[in-house]
């Protein structure tokens, strides 16, 4: 057997490889940036303003993707993905500068969304129903793992600044290099008004036949981005010591970690609806508990844990659950929306977060986390599952 036809035979988990070292750079970028604009004395508002480049460049390039995805197929989308990954990531220590670190991370947005929108597209379109939950979970587990060991190499910036972009930047090639061995393919097309029509038309009617899916990943863009941003100022702010800030944080993704793989085997077994509601209702109730909790560090990190094994795997089931709903021929769109709503979801968590610590300093900020998966939860309890608007 040929080193290309072992490669091909397992393909899905060089795509699950892939979508790790992303995850890695994703969650080393975060606080590495951030760590070196405030040891440089830049404000924190801009310091924040400039994480929100990656959200941006994602949003940028997504209604435009989809074209080069059908017209290319899956391999030749991940390598231009590859490209503007590795080259932003070696750029960073040419030149300090935050235009041009903004500029590099927009790019960084748009090459991790290439890779993600044609990973998640390939996976789903090939595989098969009883195991697709199975696969999505374990392509979500693959990028959760990954962007919580990438903060452990923020340390490498007091032996070099760009030691860390340098790391990144050579296992992000060690990973992308697989993906030449790999036999093209492209996405189902079907003939049909809507499938060979404009974006516009194509969202539409993906959002017509799945938009309780896009819940998901909406709302774990929100969770994730307002965790990560403004529960440490939430933290601080009731006296927390920030070593138990820096340990409940990534309890949230350890829970998610755990329970990944087995919600997405239960869903295979029992549909996605009610793993999903199952999800956000005992997530809902593990930030409630976690608000209860004043200033109880140990016992906020037990809930922010709970919480995570809850609310952790809704990404993965709103992409398994847009998949059910969605003909073959407009996954493309579906998984381009997944990222979109994930996006909007990311850019919306730490302005509404910031807005409710000015205007609410009475009440806790983690009932905002509950009050936000409650209303994801209700609305996903009344959404009824709607009827495909294209035969696959």
């Amino acid at each position: 057997m040929t080193v290309r036809t072992y490669i091909n035979k397992h393909r899905f988990w060089v795509l699950v490889l892939i979508v790790s070292i992303s995850g890695f750079s994703q969650g080393m970028l975060l606080p590495l940036i951030s760590t070196i604009f405030e040891r440089d004395g830049v404000s924190s508002a801009l310091n924040g303003l400039n994480a929100t480049a990656l959200y941006i460049g994602t949003l940028l390039v997504s209604p435009i993707m989809e074209a080069p995805l059908r017209r290319f197929g899956y391999k030749p989308t991940i390598i231009a993905g590859g490209i503007f990954v590795i080259a932003a990531l070696l750029s960073f220590p040419l030149w300090k500068s935050i235009v041009f670190w903004f500029v590099l991370r927009l790019m960084i947005g748009i090459g991790d969304h290439a890779l993600h929108f044609s990973t998640q597209t390939w996976v789903t379109s090939t595989s098969s129903k009883e195991r697709l939950g199975r696969n999505i979970s374990i392509y979500g587990l693959s990028v959760g793992v990954g962007f919580a060991v990438g903060p452990l190499f923020v340390p490498l910036v007091d032996i070099y600044e760009g030691l860390p972009f340098i790391v990144s930047a050579c296992l992000s090639f060690l990973a992308w290099s697989l993906v030449f061995f790999l036999d093209n393919d492209h996405p189902e097309v079907m003939a049909g008004d809507v499938v060979q029509g404009r974006f516009i038309s194509r969202a539409k009617a993906t959002v017509a036949v799945a938009w309780i899916a896009f819940l998901g990943p909406f709302g774990y863009g929100f969770l994730e981005s307002s965790l990560n941003s403004m529960f440490p100022v939430y933290a601080l702010r009731i006296d927390i010591p920030l070593a138990m800030v820096s340990l409940i944080i990534p309890a949230f993704a350890a829970g998610g970690i755990i329970t990944q793989i087995p919600l997405g085997i239960l869903s295979d077994k029992i549909g996605r609806k009610p793993v999903m509601l199952l999800a956000l209702g005992g997530s809902s109730l593990a930030f409630g508990g976690s608000a209860l909790m004043g200033s109880n560090a140990v016992g906020i990190l037990i809930m922010f844990f709970i919480g995570g094994m809850f609310a952790g795997s809704i990404f993965s089931l709103g992409i398994s659950y847009m998949s059910d709903l969605t003909p073959k021929s407009l996954l493309p769109t579906g998984n381009l929306l997944c990222g979109i709503f994930f996006s909007i979801g990311s850019l919306t968590g730490p302005i509404l977060g910031g807005y409710f610590l000015e205007m609410q300093k009475g009440i806790s900020y983690l009932f905002l986390f509950s009050l936000f998966l409650g209303v994801l939860f209700i609305a996903t309890w009344l959404g009824k599952n709607p009827k495909r608007l294209v035969k696959s």
